[in-house]
């Protein structure tokens, strides 16, 4: 099988950088990035958030190829802003967007395990 190891999909070799930039040297609002050791499901998430910035005009990610544990993403943003601030933005507000998620989640685990703590009005 050609599958690699799937501790080879997680964890990063000696040599191996997580995130790699690659500015354009036409275009300085846009960039090239790849991350490694990640698939699919950071990509879009990914590419949604910087979607939803106004100053973001495009982003767009790819899987190079199914064996190998990265994606390359894709962002063109306005004259004046840079794309690895965009892409910054965009993961700090991933991780708030899913620090939020995880304590709703975690109360309402906590009202469906204790019902008479819940108050219902």
């Amino acid at each position: 099988m050609n599958a690699p190891d799937p501790f080879e999909t997680m964890v990063l070799g000696p040599d191996e950088r997580k995130i790699v930039c690659v500015r354009d040297s036409r275009n300085p609002s846009a960039a090239v990035i790849t991350v490694n050791k990640e698939d699919h499901t950071l990509g879009n998430l990914l590419r949604v958030q910087l979607l939803r910035d106004p100053k973001v005009l495009f982003s767009g990610y790819h899987v190079p190829h199914p064996l190998q544990s990265k994606f390359v993403l894709r962002v063109l943003t306005v004259e004046g802003y840079s794309p690895i601030e965009a892409v910054s933005g965009a993961f700090n507000d991933l991780i708030s967007e899913m620090s939020l998620l995880e304590e709703r989640f975690r109360t309402e685990l906590n009202n469906h395990q204790n019902p008479q703590a819940a108050s219902h009005f």
